[in-house]
């Protein structure tokens, strides 16, 4: 038996899960259309064959980890809706879930933001993003009309800039570092929203007319 054999033979623990993990951080690396089922064959010490045990195809594997991190993102919005009742407290909500998310699911996000649309599977996925996009648009707007953020900005510039800031930190986040995620969603919501809410009297003058 060769060595290669054995090494084959000695790791036959992976599930569907260890392998979607190695998956993502093999894209992450070499980007998705450079990174063949060999290269993650060989990465993951085993044959192809047991890979397409657990996944049809590699576009199966995409479609899996972006799913994870997008229907991470729709939980946040859906969440919101049911435990918040002013728009701004829900958008509050929104982009601090929105920042757990990212750092607990960090190697699927940032596969999410280098998505451009070259397959089905990503065109699907972009989709969804879009409409993500949208109802956070329609919450900041909301939020305006209710008098809580000022409205001199437009909403879309409003989410656009917000979500820029969040998607930055899969640029330079690492695990295990000095700020968790609790203390990264503080930080954006002081620069996102502190500048962006309505002075108390500001906001009854308004209401009032």
């Amino acid at each position: 038996m060769t060595e290669n054999q054995s090494m084959r033979r000695g790791r036959p623990g992976y599930d569907r899960q260890g392998i979607l993990d190695v998956a993502v951080t093999a894209f992450n690396e070499y980007g998705y259309d450079a990174t063949s089922m060999g290269v993650l064959a060989e990465r993951l010490g085993l044959s192809k064959s047991a890979i397409y045990h657990h996944f049809a195809s590699k576009d199966e594997i995409l479609e899996q980890a972006l799913d994870t991190a997008l229907s991470g993102l729709e939980a946040v919005v859906a969440d919101a809706a049911l435990t918040a009742d002013r728009a701004a407290d829900r958008l509050d909500r929104v982009l601090r879930g929105a920042v757990h998310v990212l750092v607990e699911q960090l190697p699927s996000v940032t596969l999410l933001l280098r998505v451009r649309g070259n397959t089905e599977v990503e065109r699907r996925a972009l989709a969804r993003r879009r409409d993500f996009d949208k109802r956070v648009t329609a919450l900041v707007a909301e939020a305006q009309r209710e008098g809580s953020l000022r409205s001199d900005i437009d909403a879309s510039v409003v989410s656009r800039l917000a979500f820029g800031m969040i998607n930055s930190i899969v640029e330079w986040y690492r695990p295990g570092g000095r700020e968790n995620a609790d203390g990264l969603a503080d930080d954006v919501i002081a620069i996102a929203l502190d500048g962006l809410r309505m002075p108390t009297s500001n906001r009854v003058e308004e209401l009032l007319g």
